[in-house]
């Protein structure tokens, strides 16, 4: 008997024990957090370093043994709940998994096995977008409901799908955008813009993705990282590069950290919020006060979005690694940084060169939403600045010229107004470094439908698209652009802007992607942007070729692009009435031409002295 109790016992003893180890494990797999989660072997820059977030990890001593890396320093915080370590991968590591231990007084209290992958090389060979682009710009949650599974995620501050609300979710996803692939590729564009996929775990209106609560999950109403990447293989399968749409400036007020800073500094005035006074010229003032500087780039975006300080070495390292870990995981063509001139300039000269000299053939274009071409080329790679500012964006976002082409096509013609504002505007590109990567468009996420600013004129529309595909730079459409969306009934509402693809959800009374249900007009600017936007996709003279523009007279605006092999001349026509065009006036690149051709129509012609051009409408003829 006592044996058996003996025995019994034992093995309670020994059960309760390993019950104990296995929770302990458990307990720390879940409240252990190491950022980036894995990294890759063969990248450029050797230094990594991991944040590391757990109960008490501050008070640890830290180990890990595995040929080719080295743990060269352990940094504390202000709280006790983080690590920061700092890791040198030699060139000669090889992929594969190492332990990372915490031990306190002996005992291991936590321990990571970290994953150092190789680099996948068809990812590593996507190119950057480039003129020879056009970019479909979509708000995911408005596009198409493809998994309906996710619409309602337990746990999540905000659950209810909501059609009916403009400022609520609607249920759009990564698997309705992968469904859609081949109307996107169909419809002869080349690259996707989404915006942010990552969580907003925020109580309500954080649809759009910019109030990120964490930079490495997915918003599970969104779908999975496994979709992501999915959609980015399909995509690249298709022809179809992948935009990430970045946010380096500032979180949501749920992000997880927010209860417990790593480091005092780590957000801009923790204590008693400020907003931004939005002086984005105090970049370049000369005369700007410093206290308007500080509330500038310091200042919460909005209330419920804290203002991130890059000036933290720590955070700054975080924010660079965490854009090269979405390259590097989703083999990205490119990034679209939000709200560009709002962080320091010496981070974004780091963060932009970082990229680059990891990537040399990455495309970056960063959102500084002024109508003052000065302003928009100050960023840009290559421009001598005064302030002493050098970083390396390839791309800033063409709103001088999406400002000009509106005022063109709606303002009545006289000597200063209408078509000259498009004309003067395109002037001004002697202050930019390389206006060829300028990202054109006529409108996006956060601004009045082109159809709604275009008074619901389905001509001034086709003209509009026809400048965007033939001017020079990176065109960007929004999605449902081609099928005449519009907010004309609350204009500046970004809920309405941002509103439903129709077929994007099932019962839809129409559906845009297969044409069923839709208007004449918007089956007409469908097929003219679909004609359009095939032609350009082979046109080395439209992607590459020069400008050569005449100023507007009678109503008409004429442009050329050409190079050595091709010519193309696109006339706008604001007239209410068809005219004749004389061509005469063009004599120095038309000379010796004697045919065009309609690129919409196909129709073949003489060229005369004349050109009948129809009214309001766009003509784009290849010449020879």
């Amino acid at each position: 008997m006592r044996n058996k109790f003996v025995r019994r016992n034992f093995l309670l003893s020994n059960g309760f024990l390993f019950f104990l180890l296995v929770n302990s494990c458990l307990l720390q797999a879940q409240n252990l957090r190491v950022e980036p989660m894995n990294w890759w072997t063969g990248m450029k820059n050797p230094f990594l370093q991991l944040l590391v977030h757990a109960p008490g990890i501050g008070a640890s001593t830290v180990s890990l043994k595995y040929p080719g890396v080295s743990l060269r320093k352990v940094h504390k915080a202000d709280s006790p709940d983080y690590l920061f370590l700092d890791l040198v991968l030699s060139p000669s590591v090889k992929p594969g998994r190492f332990t990372i231990r915490f031990t306190q007084n002996g005992q291991s209290v936590y321990s990571y096995e970290y994953a150092l992958a190789s680099r996948d090389k068809q990812k590593a060979a996507v190119k950057g977008f480039g003129s020879s682009d056009v970019i479909y710009l979509i708000t995911p949650d408005r596009f198409a409901n493809g998994d309906t599974t996710n619409d309602r995620v337990s746990g999540m501050r905000e659950t209810r799908v909501n059609r009916k609300n403009d400022y609520g979710r609607h249920g759009g996803d990564i698997r309705g955008m992968i469904n859609r692939l081949d109307y996107i590729a169909g419809m002869g564009f080349t690259a996707i813009w989404p915006t942010p996929l990552l969580e907003n775990d925020m109580a309500h209106a954080s649809y759009h993705g910019y109030a990120i609560t964490d930079f490495y999950k997915v918003d599970p109403r969104f779908g999975t990282l496994e979709e992501y990447k999915e959609l980015a293989d399909k995509a690249r399968q298709k022809g179809l590069k992948l935009i990430f749409d970045g946010v380096v400036n500032h979180t949501g007020s749920e992000y997880w950290w927010m209860k417990n800073l790593p480091f005092r500094d780590w957000i801009n005035y923790p204590d008693s919020l400020q907003i931004t006074n939005h002086r984005r010229t105090v970049n370049q003032d000369l005369y700007a006060a410093s206290s308007d500087k500080e509330k500038m780039v310091k200042g919460w975006f909005v209330s419920s979005m804290p203002d991130m300080n890059q000036e933290n070495p720590f955070l700054a390292t975080y924010l660079i690694q965490n854009s090269i870990w979405w390259i590097e995981t989703l083999g990205l063509a490119g990034i679209r940084q939000d709200t560009y001139p709002y962080s320091r300039k010496k981070f974004l000269e780091d963060w932009t060169c970082s990229i680059m000299k990891e990537y040399p053939g990455f495309s970056i274009t960063g959102e500084e939403w002024s109508t003052n071409p000065l302003i928009a080329a100050y960023w840009q790679q290559g421009k001598a600045n005064a302030t002493g500012y050098r970083g390396c964006l390839k791309s800033t976002m063409d709103f001088p010229n999406q400002a000009a082409l509106v005022q063109a096509l709606t303002e009545p013609e006289t000597w200063d107004k209408g078509l000259v504002k498009l004309y003067e505007g395109l002037a001004n590109d002697y202050v930019y470094a390389n206006p060829k990567d300028l990202l054109i468009f006529g409108d996006n996420h956060d601004m009045d439908r082109l159809f709604t600013s275009l008074k619901e004129d389905t001509a001034l529309q086709q003209m509009a698209l026809a400048w965007i595909l033939t001017s020079r730079g990176i065109p960007q459409l929004y999605y449902g652009t081609e099928i005449l969306l519009q907010n004309s009934a609350k204009p500046g509402d970004h809920g309405l802007i941002r509103t439903d693809f129709p077929g994007g959800w099932p019962g839809d009374a129409a559906d845009g992607f297969s044409g069923r249900g839709l208007t004449a007009g918007q089956l007409r600017t469908q097929d003219f942007l679909r004609k359009l936007l095939l032609w350009r996709k082979n046109k080395q003279v439209i992607h590459d070729g020069k400008t050569l523009h005449f100023s507007p007279a009678n109503g008409f605006y004429v442009w050329f692009r050409y190079n050595e092999k091709e010519t193309v001349m696109i006339v706008l026509n604001k007239n209410g009435e068809a005219g004749l065009l004389p061509t005469g006036r063009f004599a120095e690149i038309l000379g010796g031409k004697s045919q065009v051709t309609n690129v919409i129509s196909g129709q073949n012609n003489a060229l005369g002295k004349e050109l009948q051009v129809p009214a309001r409408s766009a003509l784009i003829l290849e010449v020879r």
